[in-house]
């Protein structure tokens, strides 16, 4: 369940001119303490991610253990089967004989991964997420075209209407728009 803040506004949405004005506007909005805060642009800006402060996700990490475990459970699959649970001898061949073993191991690492990359970044990104502040605002739908967007959220520690409001007008940000339910 989604927890909306307690009065009628859901942030603020402010509009710069340029991807360098937006990488700009996100150091200052990181620099002055806000964390509920998020840049939109019709295409992705690679210094953004400096810009606001994200770390590196934890994702790549994630997957490649989840690599190991399905590899590891495959292989070891094979080897309970063939030489445990039910040893055959076969064309002279040794009961673990891991070069057949190869294919599937592989398979089941890969299919792992690759699950696990999926809900791993669903999850890191928290989606899905059917409902954001900014589907309200008037502008927003310039966001996939030729615009460049700051929004901080009500719910941020250090958000206040009226500061946050002239603070984004300080920084270069035009069309300053409240973001309401209503």
């Amino acid at each position: 369940m989604i927890k909306l803040p307690a009065g009628n506004v859901l942030g603020l949405l402010a509009r710069f001119d340029s991807p360098a004005a937006l990488v700009a506007a996100a150091e200052k909005v990181r620099d002055a303490g806000y964390k509920k805060f998020d840049c939109h642009s019709p295409f992705p800006i690679h210094s953004m991610d400096a810009a606001m402060g994200l770390k590196r996700s934890p994702l790549g990490w994630i997957v490649g253990l989840a690599a190991v475990v399905g590899a590891s459970s495959g292989l070891g699959l094979q080897w309970f089967a063939s030489t445990v649970d039910y040893p055959l001898v076969i064309s002279g061949k040794p009961f673990f004989s891991f070069q057949a073993y190869v294919p599937v191991t592989f398979g089941v690492g890969v299919l792992l991964a690759a699950t696990t990359a999926l809900v791993g970044m669903l999850a890191l990104n928290g989606l899905p997420r059917p409902f954001h502040p900014v589907f309200y605002a008037e502008q927003f739908s310039k966001a996939s075209d030729d615009g460049f967007f700051v929004s901080i959220e009500a719910d941020d520690p250090l958000f206040d209407e009226e500061r946050t409001t002239q603070f984004l007008i300080s920084i270069g940000g035009g069309n300053v728009e409240a973001l309401c339910r209503d």
